[in-house]
C-alpha cells in the first residue's frame, strides 16, 4: 500500500518512507491511498485472539512493505505484560449496561500514547533500515503532556535515534514535568517553550518545513522525523485498540457481532478519535463518535458549526494534554471528507495558518455531523464527573477521562441514545492526583503536601496501586532545566546536535 499527501495527493511513497518521513515536504500529513475492508467474519475471529495478534491482524493491512518477521517483531517488542502490567495490554472495564471503559493507561508512562510510542521506534528503525537510511535519525515531539514522556521512553537509547522534546512552561501538570525532566537516555534532550503547546507545535512545524534548515542537517548527517501523531506511525497503531475493544465486548458476550456501538473520546489534536473513525471505515460498526472538549473548545465549535477559528483564549485546565487550539490531525479527516480534495486541504490550511479561521462546505459539513457530535465541559463539570463516578461505581478516573464522561452523560440526556459505548480513557488518574484528590475530598486533601505524598493518598482513596514508574520518580534527579522563547527552538536543536 502506498501513501499520499494531504496537500498535494500526487506524492506517492512506501510505509516505510512515510513513517521514516513523518511530515511531508510541503506540511501535508501522510494517508494510506485506500482503507482495507475487514469483514464481519473476520471482526468475530478476532475475540478469540489476544493483543498481539489483534494488532498484527489490523497493522499488516496498511504496513504491506513490512515482512511477517519484521511486523511480528515490532508488535511483539512493545506489547508485553512486563511494559503493560496485564495481558490484556488495554482492557475494557464494564461501568454498566451501555457504558464500557476502554483504559488506554497500563503502558510505563502510565498514559494513551504509550499504546503507539511503544512500538513507533521499532516501526521507525525498522523503516530505516528497509529504505536504506544512512543518516541518524532526529525525533522532534511537541507535547501538550503525555506524548513527551511516552516518546522519550519509547526511544532512549534506540541506535541511530536522537529525541528532542518541547513542552509548554507552566503547561503541564507536576506529575508530567517530572516525567520528562528527569529522563535518562544518552540519546535525549527536554526543553520547556514560553507559551502554550501550540506555540510549541508550531515551532516544531516551522522546523520541519524549513529547507535550508533541513539541507544543513542533511550536510550533518542528520534527517528530522517526528514522534507526533502527525506521523502515521503513531497513528495506525491507534486503530487497533478500538478493533481490539469491540473483540473484547464480543468475548463477553455484552454485544453480538455487527451490533453498532458508539464511541466516545476525549481529544484536543483529534488523533485518538480519528483513529476510531478509520476503524469504522475498515468496517467496525460504529454509529456514532462523540468528540469531548475541555474549555478550549475549538472542535465543539468546529463540528457543531463548520467553522474552524483558532483565534480565541487559551484556556489553562486542569486535562491539560488537551489544552490545544490547532488541531493537527482534523487535516486528516478533511481529507477524507472531501473526496480527497488535496486543493481544498491545501487552502484550508493556508487559511489556518494566515487568519486562523477557516469554513468547509455546507456538504462536508453534512457529512461531518452524520458521524460526530461534540460536547466540552469545563473544569467545574470535570471534578463533578470525577466525584460522581467514583461514588457511583467505585471507580476513579482521571481528569481527561472525565471530560469524556462529563460530555458523554450530558450526550445521553438530550438524545436518550443509549446504544452501548465505548469510553477511551486516556490517563492513570495518578498522573493528575492533584486534581482527583481535590474532585475526591476537597482542597484539604492536598494542602501543604507534595507530589509523592499525593500518590500516596490517592492510592488509598481509590483502591488502585501507584504505577511503578511514577512511584519511581522520586529517587530520580532533574536532568533538563531548559526554557526557551518559541523563535528559539531550532537554536535549541542545533545545540543539542552539535550543528551550526
Amino acid at each position: 500500500m502506498q501513501y499520499q499527501s494531504t496537500r498535494d495527493k500526487s506524492i506517492s511513497v512506501s510505509a516505510a518512507e512515510a513513517i521514516k518521513t513523518g511530515l511531508s515536504a510541503e506540511g501535508g500529513l501522510f494517508v494510506p491511498e485506500s482503507f482495507p475492508s475487514v469483514s464481519l467474519d473476520e471482526i468475530e475471529a478476532l475475540a478469540k485472539k489476544s493483543y498481539t495478534e489483534r494488532a498484527y491482524f489490523v497493522l499488516s493491512k496498511f504496513l504491506t512493505d513490512f515482512t511477517e518477521d519484521e511486523l511480528n517483531h515490532c508488535i511483539t517488542s512493545a506489547y508485553t505484560k512486563e511494559k503493560f502490567e496485564t495481558d490484556a495490554i488495554a482492557p475494557v472495564y464494564k461501568l454498566n449496561d451501555r457504558a464500557y471503559v476502554l483504559e488506554l493507561w497500563h503502558g510505563p508512562t502510565c498514559a494513551f500514547k504509550d499504546m503507539a510510542l511503544q512500538i513507533l521506534p521499532h516501526l521507525l528503525t525498522t523503516s530505516m533500515k528497509k529504505t536504506n537510511e544512512d543518516k541518524e535519525i532526529v525525533i522532534l515531539v511537541a507535547t501538550s503532556g503525555d506524548t513527551g514522556k511516552a516518546a522519550l521512553e519509547g526511544f532512549k537509547d534506540v541506535n541511530g535515534t536522537r529525541i528532542i522534546v518541547f513542552y509548554p512552561d507552566n503547561g503541564v501538570s507536576e506529575i508530567q514535568k517530572l516525567q520528562m525532566v528527569t529522563q535518562e537516555g544518552n540519546n535525549v534532550s527536554v526543553a520547556a517553550v514560553r507559551g502554550n503547546f501550540d506555540d510549541a507545535q508550531s515551532g516544531v512545524k516551522k522546523i520541519f518545513t524549513d529547507v535550508a534548515y533541513k539541507e544543513l542537517l542533511a550536510r550533518n548527517q542528520f534527517k528530522l522525523s517526528s514522534a507526533n501523531s502527525i506521523n502515521w506511525g503513531r497513528l495506525v497503531p491507534q486503530i487497533v485498540y478500538y478493533f481490539s475493544a469491540y473483540a473484547d465486548l464480543l468475548n463477553n458476550g455484552e454485544i453480538n457481532v455487527g451490533e453498532e456501538i458508539n464511541v466516545v473520546v476525549p481529544t484536543g489534536n483529534f488523533g485518538n478519535i480519528l483513529a476510531a473513525y478509520y476503524a469504522k471505515k475498515m468496517g467496525l460498526p460504529v454509529k456514532k463518535f462523540i468528540c469531548a472538549s475541555n474549555e478550549n473548545n475549538v472542535l465543539t465549535e468546529f463540528i457543531n458549526t463548520g467553522i474552524y477559528n483558532k483565534n480565541r483564549d487559551f484556556h489553562t485546565t486542569i486535562s491539560p494534554s488537551m489544552d490545544i487550539l490547532i488541531s493537527s490531525n482534523l487535516e486528516r479527516f478533511l481529507y477524507d471528507l472531501t473526496d480527497r480534495d488535496d486543493k481544498t486541504i491545501a487552502d484550508l490550511m493556508n487559511k489556518l495558518n494566515t487568519s486562523g479561521v477557516y469554513e468547509i462546505s455546507a456538504d462536508v459539513k453534512a457529512k461531518l455531523q452524520a458521524l460526530f457530535c461534540a460536547g466540552c465541559s469545563d473544569d467545574k463539570e470535570t471534578m463533578a464527573a470525577i466525584k460522581e463516578y467514583a461514588d457511583k461505581y467505585d471507580y476513579v478516573i482521571d481528569t481527561h477521562t472525565a471530560v469524556a464522561m462529563s460530555v458523554y452523560d450530558k450526550y445521553v440526556a438530550e438524545t436518550g441514545d443509549v446504544t452501548k459505548t465505548i469510553i477511551a480513557s486516556t490517563a492513570s488518574p495518578f498522573k493528575f492526583n492533584q486534581s482527583v484528590l481535590i474532585a475526591l475530598g476537597g482542597h484539604n486533601e492536598v494542602v501543604g503536601k507534595d507530589e509523592f505524598t499525593l500518590l500516596e493518598e490517592l492510592s488509598k482513596k481509590s483502591g488502585m496501586n501507584i504505577p511503578k514508574s511514577l512511584g519511581e520518580l522520586k529517587n530520580k534527579s532533574r536532568i533538563f532545566d531548559l526554557v526557551c522563547d518559541k523563535d528559539q527552538m531550532q537554536e535549541v536543536v542545533s545545540d543539542f546536535l552539535m550543528v551550526e
